[in-house]
């Protein structure tokens, strides 16, 4: 299991004061069997411009990898090295990720965790190493690196000997001329 994340949320008071509204371990982990990693939900909005009014943990909700409609989603994701699992099952994986009915599965994968989200994605890598495939290429990126992703097909693996701690945020966004255009 991945270690622990502190969050702290921000808010208001009733007489308008900025206060912290939270501050603790983030609740809602989930160990994803099929790839072996665990990802930490922090915060969900619904809509854009966000509603940053009240008190209520926008994490708190089941939700899969794609963002909501006009929303966005705040989570680490914690890759363990490939070499300790087994052999990964493509179903098992994508319906285990939320993204069956949310996400594309553009050509034919080069890897079973191969998917796209019609998101645009920000990713910091925080530690450890991780390759991210795409159709025909990869990329390696190590800790401090980061990432801007536009809603393209690919896949995660860490061929490293640590796990890979990752930080996302993903918007929703419009499908890419270059694939509504198909």
């Amino acid at each position: 299991m991945a270690q622990p994340t502190r969050r702290v949320v921000t808010g208001h008071d009733a007489s308008g004061k900025a206060v912290v509204v939270i501050d603790g371990a983030a609740p809602n982990v989930k160990l994803r069997k099929a790839s072996g990693s665990t990802s930490t939900l922090l915060w969900v909005t619904d809509e854009s411009p966000a509603d940053i009014s009240g008190g209520a943990d926008r994490a708190d909700r089941e939700i899969g990898v794609p963002p909501p409609p006009r929303g966005s989603i705040f989570r680490i994701v914690d890759f363990p090295p490939s070499a300790a699992l087994g052999p990964v099952d493509n179903a098992s994986l994508i319906r285990e990720m939320g993204i069956e009915h949310g996400a594309s599965r553009a050509r034919p994968a080069r890897h079973p965790a191969m998917h796209r989200t019609r998101s645009i994605d920000y990713a910091v890598v925080m530690s450890g190493e991780i390759d991210m495939l795409l159709d025909d290429s990869e990329v390696h990126l190590k800790a401090g690196d980061v990432l801007v992703q536009r809603g393209t097909n690919h896949a995660w693996v860490n061929r490293g000997t640590k796990p890979c701690r990752i930080a996302f945020v993903l918007v929703d966004a419009e499908e890419p001329l270059e694939i509504r255009g198909r």
